[in-house]
């Protein structure tokens, strides 16, 4: 009988030791969610928006689009003027007149559409050209400032991609490289 008891009681000790381990464990690992990894994580537009660089670059392509928007108002206004002169005669002109006025209009009002287009394409292009520097400096610095700060990776927590961030984990790199790229 007392064997009996003495092995009831070691079962009942080795079952609480085994238990208090796992939940040792589970606390250690709890505290290394991360597995030992460090992220960083910041706001793209707040730091590229920051950049000594930026602000030229966006007058830049305001001053362009407002050339193109200047253009695009001309020819429209151009096109207004011919088509409401066109409507005040068009019960005078003979029909071969009239066909190649239309014709003129109509060609007109095409070639306008594709500079628009082409417009838009252009802007896009000079808007790409004028960041592009700005985008590779940024770049450049967070890999550097990533490198520094020992992280294994970094997230751009713009347009709410990353709805939550456990602060204990991860490093707000947006105020470092805004200090660093101005």
């Amino acid at each position: 009988m007392k064997k009996i008891l003495l092995l009831i009681t070691l079962s009942m000790l080795i079952t609480a030791n085994v238990a208090k381990a796992q939940e040792t464990d589970e606390t250690q690992n709890a505290g290394n969610i991360t597995g030992g990894l460090r992220f960083g994580y910041f706001s793209y537009s707040s730091v590229l928006t920051a950049m000594s660089g930026y602000n030229e670059a966006r007058q830049q392509i305001t001053t362009l689009r407002k050339q193109f928007d200047d253009e695009l108002k001309r020819c429209e206004d151009d096109f207004n003027v011919k088509y409401e002169q066109f409507i005040e005669d068009q019960k005078l002109l003979a029909p071969s007149i009239y066909q190649k006025r239309q014709a003129e209009l109509q060609e007109l009002l095409e070639k306008n559409v594709v500079f628009k287009k082409e417009a838009e394409r252009l802007l896009q292009q000079a808007e790409n050209d004028a960041y592009q520097p700005l985008h590779q400096q940024l770049k450049e610095t967070l890999a550097e400032v990533s490198r520094q700060q020992g992280l294994a990776f970094v997230l751009n927590t713009d347009n709410n991609t990353v709805p939550f961030i456990n602060t204990a984990y991860g490093t707000d790199l947006t105020a470092l490289l805004i200090n660093k790229l101005k």
